[in-house]
């Protein structure tokens, strides 16, 4: 369905049943708005580590008014994406990248 590079120096990828899956199944706020979540992955605020899988990353974007969440599994220099949704706030967690330096 997708890759989209992130600025940790790895690809993200969704294939197209997984992208239906959560766009219909588990988000359906997500319809169309695959090129939000791409967004998200290229160019994201920040990126967070999750406090309780290490491989498991958090990207931000603000999408008016909310924020827009994407989680990302990270195994050998790839990233597998998870799940997607709006959030009214970024979780806890390490940061590991932000686009204020």
């Amino acid at each position: 369905m997708f890759t989209a590079p992130t600025p940790l120096g790895f690809l993200v990828r969704c294939t197209t049943e997984w992208w239906e899956y959560v766009s219909t199944i588990k988000h359906p706020i997500l319809a169309d708005r695959q090129d939000d979540v791409i967004a998200t992955l290229v160019q994201p605020l920040e990126v967070r580590r999750s406090t309780k899988d290490s491989a498991v990353l958090l990207f931000y974007r603000a999408v008016f008014p909310r924020f827009l969440r994407v989680v990302i599994r990270q195994e050998n220099n790839e990233g597998f994406l998870i799940t997607a949704y709006p959030t009214d706030s970024l979780k806890k967690g390490e940061l590991v990248w932000s686009a204020s330096g």
